[in-house]
């Protein structure tokens, strides 16, 4: 129907709305814009005494680098819109900060409730059969990841169902991303997009000339948090706020939402969740019957973090917050942006704000084709040399260093802080090259259309230099 919204479109309008601030021609800019290869699949698998048809799809959206990143999803709403729409983002997203992979994106369209957990396995390892048959999946050529309705495990069938289709690949562990530690995953990376979401809020939050044009205070302690969604993108934004200072103030799920203006102990709401159910009737906190009436409390950040479209043109208007930061993709449409822009809203775009995954996917890639742990070369060496440090610093003051100090001055990295150091410095970097764009063009009305700009002269820039265009 022509009048139902197409999150694909409403990525290629805010493509448009940026290209025009870029050098490129159009039919360069039509290239990077549209998806290079697009795999629809259907295939049967046994349930029970009955055959199912499956419908999946796994789409790469450029090439101008390889391989393609982009996570599976397993959802009953997954279509082919959706999951070019995602793609297209993973693209600008890779761009943004400065990871070398084109974008891809995944989907099966199944709701993952309804199936067991062998009937699940028996799914993933036939679609990998399929990616595998189409070269849709390889360490140098497409590179899935966790997404809506999937994790380790799958991850885990992905990569034995690989293997064991491609003997002796040594890199074969680097095929996709997400694992379990056991099986060649990265510490870190359960956490990441949560920690990459309150790095790159907590560092706009830094800018004195943005938090004056919004009447904040500089950083984020005391700040009002709201989180829509508990999953682990929110659930990790919400506690990551929460140890900096900042009060939760709302959370909301599926079954509704609660609030409470002196803040929310966020392990406490989960804990309750599990016991009850639901977040609702949690101890202290008022109801809130409809959950998507929590994005319009009063609040000083929105994060969304459950799934797209949740603020479109009819509720932006009611939106109180003055910072909202896109955790999940697509929250808000084109006609959101525009109100917002109206309003003086600043949103923190998901293209760039929840980047934090494939950041440490990457960093799980490269750790994978180097068949080495970060940290394994360096730390006991960096720990002799503190210790020796320390003994010279301790005989020169005559003084003892105990206790907790102690041991936090000679600790060396594991490979946990060196994931989580590489996130943080890629996720401020990556604050100020938008902010640097956005503020050097006065025509560019928000950040989002900055964020493009940035992903579109990167992607522009290794089409030319590449020589693609013949």
């Amino acid at each position: 129907m022509s009048g139902e919204y197409s999150f694909f479109d409403a990525v290629s309008k805010s493509f448009d709305r940026a290209a025009r601030f870029t050098k490129f021609d159009g039919g360069t800019l039509e290239q990077i814009k549209q998806c290079n290869s697009v795999l629809r699949l259907n295939f049967p698998v046994k349930i029970g005494d009955k055959i199912q048809v499956i419908k999946a799809y796994r789409v790469q959206h450029s090439h101008h680098k390889l391989p393609c990143k982009g996570g599976i999803r397993f959802s009953d709403m997954v279509n082919l819109d959706e999951v070019m729409a995602l793609a297209a983002l993973m693209t600008y997203k890779c761009a943004i900060v400065n990871v070398p992979f084109g974008g891809a994106k995944g989907g099966i369209a199944i709701n993952p409730r309804n199936y067991t957990a062998y009937d699940l396995e028996k799914i993933t390892r036939r679609y990998t059969s399929e990616l595998v048959k189409k070269r849709f999946i390889g360490p140098g050529e497409d590179v899935p990841a966790p997404d809506y309705g999937t994790g380790e495990r799958e991850m885990s069938w992905i990569l034995d169902t690989y293997a064991a289709l491609n003997p002796g690949e040594v890199d074969a562990a680097a095929c996709v991303t997400g694992k379990p530690i056991t099986q060649g995953g990265v510490r870190g990376r359960r956490e990441a997009t949560g920690l990459g979401v309150f790095y790159g809020i907590r560092e706009v939050c830094k800018m004195e000339n943005v938090m004056k044009k919004l009447g904040l205070s500089i950083g984020v302690e005391g700040k009002r948090v709201v989180v829509q969604g508990l999953g682990n993108v929110g659930y990790h934004s919400a506690k990551f706020f929460e140890e900096a200072g900042a009060l939760i103030t709302g959370l909301a799920e599926y079954e509704g939402a609660i609030f409470n203006a002196n803040g929310l102990d966020v392990d406490a709401v989960v804990l309750h969740r599990k016991q009850t159910g639901s977040i609702l009737n949690f101890p202290g906190a008022t109801n809130i019957t409809n959950s998507s009436e929590a994005l319009e409390l009063d609040c000083d950040i929105l994060i969304p973090a459950a799934l797209e479209n949740v603020i479109n043109g009819e509720n932006a208007p009611r939106v109180k917050a003055k910072i909202i930061g896109e955790a999940a993709n697509g929250p808000l449409t084109p006609e959101a942006d525009d109100v917002f822009i109206e309003k003086g809203v600043l949103v923190i775009p998901d293209m760039y704000l929840n980047a934090g995954g494939v950041t440490v996917s990457y960093f799980e890639w490269l750790k994978n084709l180097s068949h080495v742990r970060y940290g394994r070369l360096d730390k006991r060496f960096t720990e002799n040399q503190n210790a020796k440090l320390l003994e010279q610093l301790e005989e020169l003051t005559g003084k003892k260093v105990h206790g907790t100090q102690r041991e936090l001055m000679l600790h060396g990295p594991d490979e946990e802080d060196l994931v989580k150091s590489g996130l943080e410095e890629t996720m401020i970097n990556a604050t100020h090259e938008i902010m640097d764009c956005w503020n050097a063009n006065p025509e560019i009305r928000d950040m989002r259309t900055a964020s493009f700009v940035v992903a579109i002269n990167k992607v522009g820039t290794s089409y030319s230099e590449l020589g693609i265009f013949p």
